[in-house]
C-alpha cells in the first residue's frame, strides 16, 4: 500500500491578524517545518496545499498545490488526490495543529482497513486529520461542483469511519488560531523539554 500525505496551509490566518500560519515560527522554526518532521515519517510522499505565491514556501523543498477553485480544505485535499497518481489514499492534515500524533497514519488506516476515516479526540471530529482513498477522487470532484463544502457532511455522505486517538498534554490535536494558542504551544514545548 502506498499513502501519501498533505499538509493543508491555505487558510488566511484571520484570527492571525492575517498572518500567513505556514510560516509563523514555533520553537524557532516556520510552523510548515514542524508539520513536516511529524508527517513525512509516516507517508510515501508529501505535498503542501496552498494559495497564494509558492515561492514563499519554495525553502521546504515541496510541491506547492493551489486549488483550482477555493472552497476550503476539501478544494486542497482534491488538489492533492489528483496530484497523488499511484497511490492508494491519501493522508490530510492542518498546518496549524503542531503536536498532531506522530502514528497519525497507521491509525487512521486501520480504522477501516484504509476506507475514509478521520480522527476524533475526547469526542470532538477533526476530519482534517483523515485518510482519504485515492478511489474518491471523482466524488469529491462531484461534491465541490456541486457547490459543497462541508468537511463532515462529505465524510457522512460516504461512510467515513471515525479513528479514535486519546488526549494529552498537550491536546494532540490544539489548533493555533490566535497569537495566546501560539504563546500556549511555545509553553507546552517549553515544559515537555
Amino acid at each position: 500500500m502506498r499513502i501519501d500525505g498533505v499538509i493543508l496551509a491555505g487558510g488566511g490566518g484571520r484570527r492571525m491578524g492575517g498572518a500567513d500560519k505556514a510560516l509563523l515560527p514555533l520553537a524557532g522554526q516556520p510552523l510548515i517545518l514542524n508539520a513536516i518532521a511529524r508527517l513525512e515519517p509516516q507517508v510515501y510522499r508529501l505535498c503542501l496545499s496552498a494559495n497564494g505565491d509558492p515561492a514563499r514556501l519554495a525553502f521546504t523543498g515541496l510541491p506547492v498545490l493551489a486549488d483550482d477553485v477555493s472552497q476550503g480544505p476539501l478544494s486542497g485535499i482534491l488538489a492533492a488526490l489528483e496530484a497523488s497518481e499511484g497511490a492508494d489514499a491519501l493522508v490530510s492534515v492542518a498546518v496549524d495543529t503542531p503536536f498532531f500524533p506522530g502514528d497519525l497514519v497507521p491509525r487512521l488506516w486501520m480504522a477501516d482497513d484504509g476506507g475514509l476515516a478521520y480522527a476524533t479526540c475526547g469526542g470532538r471530529a477533526h476530519p482534517t486529520f483523515a485518510l482519504w482513498p485515492l478511489a474518491l477522487r471523482a466524488a469529491l470532484r462531484d461534491w465541490l461542483a456541486a457547490g459543497k463544502a462541508r468537511m463532515m457532511d462529505f465524510c457522512a455522505a460516504h461512510g467515513a469511519v471515525a479513528a479514535p486517538f486519546p488526549g494529552g498534554t498537550p491536546d494532540p490535536f490544539f489548533n493555533l488560531n490566535t497569537q495566546d494558542d501560539l504563546a500556549a504551544a511555545e509553553q507546552a514545548i517549553r515544559c515537555a523539554g
